[in-house]
């Protein structure tokens, strides 16, 4: 395990934590209609997905602990990537859907090394 694990896991929740923030209470077409709020919550996505990816390379066991980790690196890797395709609908639904599991699996493993 790196010693910069607790940090990539820490970055990840904050991240995780602001993007479900910023879509409290947000219908998808809010979301689809607002530049600002969707260029806020990409950010937010890109950054999850990084620190998830820095902490998978870290920790191998992860994997099987965090397994909505690898939806966050994989939508990451589009936002960077394929910007040009990105499907605004497919972010919406990973925020909502599977940052909320992956917040509490980053809650677990940050108390855990605590």
């Amino acid at each position: 395990m790196s010693e910069r694990l607790p940090k990539h896991l820490d970055d990840a929740l904050y991240a995780a934590r602001l993007a479900l923030r910023f879509l409290d209470g947000k219908a998808l077409e809010e979301y689809l209609s607002d530049e600002l709020l969707r260029s806020a919550v990409e950010r937010q996505v890109e950054i999850v997905g990084e620190a998830c990816r820095l902490a998978l390379d870290d920790s191998s066991q992860l994997r099987e602990r965090l397994p909505d980790s690898a939806k966050a690196v994989a939508m990451r890797n589009r936002l960077a990537h394929g910007y040009d395709t990105v499907d605004h609908a497919l972010v919406f639904t990973t925020v909502t859907k599977n940052f909320p599991p992956l917040v509490g699996g980053l809650e677990r493993e940050l108390a855990a090394l605590s």
